[in-house]
């Protein structure tokens, strides 16, 4: 989208102008302070430095994003670190199954989870704990029952959820709801 680029640009270009510094130099010295909470940094950035809330936030967030460790070979490798190493096979499982439905789908991993694209987005597969994954999907006229329960507070973006604890969770059943999700989204 051009004009949030623009946007951003030119709020970095303006953070520059108004302290003397890029937002990458302002994102070596939060690193160099080794800073590893948003709070923090925006403490810092506004008590030591002066910057304003959306300067210090904006820094805040590229100190962390730069500072995340993120692998080009696996984009979503990052949603599995650590104590939720144990559901990558269920998520293989649930981004292979659902890959094999079109090959339109756009497999879209975000900070936190990983959307599920064709036209419009019809799931979304998200390591909730360290051992569920939620799988999102937008049904529109189904109601709930059984594991397909309603989103509630989990994604307002979708209209339903499964929770999926090891791979047999993710059954012909929740299969069918997938795909279901998929050809409501063409």
């Amino acid at each position: 989208m051009a004009s949030l680029d623009q946007a951003v640009s030119t709020f970095e270009r303006n953070l520059a102008a108004q302290t003397g510094k890029a937002v990458a130099e302002w994102v070596n010295l939060v690193q160099a302070k080794g800073f590893e909470k948003h709070g923090q940094i925006m403490a810092w950035l506004k008590a030591d430095h002066g910057l304003s809330h959306g300067h210090a936030n904006h820094v805040a967030k590229r100190a962390l994003e730069a500072a995340a460790p993120r692998s080009t070979d696996d984009p979503a490798a990052h949603l599995f670190e650590g104590d939720k190493a144990a559901l990558r096979p269920l998520y293989d499982a649930v981004v292979a199954f659902a890959a094999g439905l079109g090959g339109d789908v756009e497999v879209a991993p975000k900070k936190a989870n990983v959307s599920l694209r064709r036209r419009r987005q019809f799931a979304l597969v998200q390591p909730s704990t360290r051992t569920r994954l939620d799988l999102g999907l937008n049904l529109k006229n189904r109601a709930p029952v059984g594991r397909l329960e309603l989103s509630g507070s989990f994604n307002a973006m979708f209209s339903h959820r499964v929770r999926l604890e090891t791979p047999g969770d993710f059954d012909a059943e929740v299969q069918a709801w997938l795909a279901e999700a998929y050809g409501e989204a063409g």
